[in-house]
């Protein structure tokens, strides 16, 4: 009998032999090599659901980082600011951590559970709102911003799938209503909608976070001009003034007449930037740079200086002042007529308006106008705050309009545009772009254009302080500061007609008059009569005794040391060219 295992293998073909000698090698037990194949597979499929069965695990532990990733892609995450201070270091605005809420849809089993337990727990939230965003096909949806650290951990142990949070970048202000008009405000998202934050966005703040290179709070500080110090002191007596004169709103700045650094401003009633809806009110405008008002007869400091500027008038040039001045149907009065010819140092002093007129009048309607604008008045004045107005001018400037011009009325422009033309009167003739940005005296010199001649400006200079000695200024002169002012009664238009009663008062004042390093601007607006000003509402009763009590506070916040026993001004400002007056 045969072996019939030899006669298999005899019997298979060579092909075949060749193939499996290939595949599995000589003399190899096919039944393991099968089990091993098998092993080999179960391995294979449990590393497979090992790892996915891992993924699911972090993605129901990092929920809410995917929220954050769906989050930037549908919808805007609060991005990071630089801080903001002041010139010392003080700071104005900064980023905090606040955790923000939000859902996903997709993942919530019971929408109407949800719904129940977020809304009796935030009673805020809008029911309709909620389940409206929760009923959408969205995969992210925000329910609520900024909430608190125990709301967060109350909706935390709801537990309820779905829901996360996302820790966003929220803006506060430490000073809270203290610049709240120079700082502004931003939105839900931190994107500066008002001030200097919104400066901040449209110069590039913007452009980096779209390009990703400003996600966090590793940015430079920007450094205001502002002293908080001052801003205070400024604020503080604004305040004080508006609730004793019963006004309808009060406004002032400290400007550095060498630089153009502002270095306070305040506009009452003012907001809160915390708190953004307070913003909204129409009467919290900043009226220093969005207002625009007849400034009175501080503008009779730019028509003496034109007529000085131009050689054809000196200190002593009379101008009659007999009576009242008639143009037309017209008739031009001073408050207190001296029923004589006044010089032209009279006339500042005294504020008349009849000779305020008759001096712009001498020098022509075209000249007048061209001074105007070269120093600045007759155009949109442009700041980094992104809120400002452009002048009311006459579109057809006539000789009456030069008359009533010359001593405030007629034109409107924005308080803070006055003052940087008041600035170039006294700091030697320079008009300096205003900043909000600290800036050198080299590099104010390089924005600078000379508007007057030095001597012009000493002139000026001397007025001022002549008035704080024997004119309108003096119940704001702080002894030992030796201050210069001017003072401006303007008649608000109420129905068409000017207002007696209805006024807008300001006060600008230089410290020192001899040698100006600031200005200070006070404005009341419709302040009223009570028993310590006699029954009167010009500014020589309100505006100027608050401008005393601001410069008494301020002035050694900035360096000034006071000096007594000074000479009177014709003999210390003066001194050089009085024989050739």
């Amino acid at each position: 009998m045969t072996d019939p295992a030899p006669a298999k293998k005899r019997a298979e073909p060579w092909r075949q032999r060749l193939i499996r000698t290939l595949l599995y090698g000589k003399n190899v037990d096919r039944a393991a090599k099968a089990r091993a194949r098998v092993g080999f597979a179960i391995l294979a499929f449990a590393a497979v659901y090992s790892i996915l069965a891992g993924r699911l695990v972090l993605f129901a532990l990092g929920a809410d980082s995917h929220g954050a990733r769906r989050a930037a892609s549908q919808d805007a995450i609060a991005t990071a600011r630089p801080d903001i201070v002041d010139r010392n270091g003080a700071i104005l605005a900064t980023d905090v951590k606040a955790p923000s809420l939000f859902g996903e849809p997709r993942r919530i089993i019971d929408k109407d559970e949800a719904i129940e337990l977020l809304t009796a727990t935030l009673p805020d939230l809008d029911t309709g709102e909620v389940r409206d965003r929760l009923s959408s096909r969205k995969g992210f949806v925000w329910l609520k911003r900024e909430i608190s650290p125990k709301q967060q951990q109350d909706i935390h142990r709801l537990g309820i799938p779905g829901i996360g949070f996302l820790r966003e970048n929220k803006r506060v202000y430490p000073t809270g209503a203290e610049v709240a008009h120079l700082i502004g405000l931003v939105n839900i998202d931190n994107q500066g909608i008002a001030g200097m934050e919104k400066w901040l966005d449209s110069n590039g703040l913007a452009d980096l976070h779209r390009a990703g290179f400003a996600t966090d709070r590793l940015q430079k500080p920007v450094e205001l001009s502002v002293d908080l110090r001052v801003e205070h002191a400024l604020r503080d007596e604004l305040l004080k003034a508006k609730d004793k004169y019963k006004a309808k709103a009060a406004s002032g700045l400290v400007s550095n007449v060498r630089t153009g650094e502002i270095v306070a401003l305040v506009s009452l009633p003012d907001f809160d930037p915390n708190n953004p809806k307070e913003a909204h009110d129409p009467d919290r405008i900043n009226r220093l740079t969005t207002g625009v008002f007849e400034m009175g007869s501080t503008f009779k400091t730019l028509t003496l200086a034109m007529a000085l500027d131009s050689g054809k008038a000196t200190l002593n040039t009379l101008y009659d002042a007999r009576g009242a001045l008639h143009y037309g149907k017209f008739a031009i009065h001073d408050t207190h007529p001296l029923g004589r010819s006044i010089s032209l140092s009279e006339v500042f002093t005294f504020s008349s308006n009849v000779g305020a007129a008759r001096v712009a009048l001498s020098q022509g309607v075209e000249a007048h106008r061209a001074f105007l604008k070269k120093v600045g008045q007759l155009d949109r004045l442009r700041t980094e705050l992104p809120e400002s107005a452009s002048p009311i001018v006459p579109k057809h400037w006539g000789e009456l309009n030069t008359i009533t011009i010359s001593f405030g009325h007629g034109i409107a422009v924005a308080p803070l545009q006055a003052v940087m033309g008041i600035n170039a009167m006294v700091n030697g003739g320079y008009l300096i772009p205003p900043t909000f940005l600290k800036r050198s005296e080299d590099d104010a010199k390089a924005a600078a254009k000379r508007v007057i001649k030095p001597e012009t400006s000493e002139k000026i200079r001397y007025l001022m302080r002549l008035n704080a000695e024997i004119g309108t200024a003096k119940k704001g002169d702080v002894k030992g500061y030796y201050i210069g002012g001017k003072t401006g009664t303007s008649e608000k238009v109420v129905g068409g007609r000017y207002s007696k009663k209805q006024v807008l008062n300001s006060f600008t004042a230089i410290i020192p008059a001899d040698n100006p390093q600031y200005q200070l601007l006070v404005m009341l607006d419709e302040p009223k009569a009570i028993p310590e000003t006699m029954g009167f509402i010009t500014s020589g009763w309100n505006a100027v005794p608050t401008g005393g009590k601001v410069i008494a506070r301020i002035a050694p916040l900035l360096g000034l040391e006071p000096r007594f026993d000074l000479p009177p001004s014709d003999r210390l400002i003066l001194a050089a060219s009085r024989a050739t007056q």
